[in-house]
């Protein structure tokens, strides 16, 4: 699956929020709330900024993994499979990490 399908995909389910912008990052496509990372593609997959609060509410969904972009984990973000995230409601992956993102600073 491409980046350019799975960006559109995000871009459908973030539609009606505010705040949003668009932005080429990680080789594939974020998407940042108030200018924080919110959410974004990977290789067949989805990253979620979910904060290191919510990690283990995040990992304990269907087809969540931790994100390790450089080989190492990155905590407060994980990779949630395509077709896990869009089973399981992908507004509501938006929503736990805009949970999270949208209690940042802007930027």
């Amino acid at each position: 699956m491409s980046h350019e399908h799975t960006a559109d995909l995000l871009r459908a389910a973030l539609m009606d929020r505010t705040g949003i912008t668009e932005k080429k990052m990680f080789g594939g496509v974020c998407f940042l709330l108030n200018g924080n990372m919110l959410c974004g593609t990977g290789e067949g997959r989805f990253m979620f900024r979910v904060g290191k609060e919510n990690e283990a509410e995040a990992m304990a969904r269907p087809g969540a993994k931790p994100m390790d972009f450089t080989g190492r984990k990155m905590g407060g973000f994980v990779y949630v499979d395509v077709d896990a995230a869009q089973d399981t409601g992908l507004k509501s992956w938006i929503d736990l990490s805009a949970r999270f993102v949208g209690s940042l600073p802007p930027k």
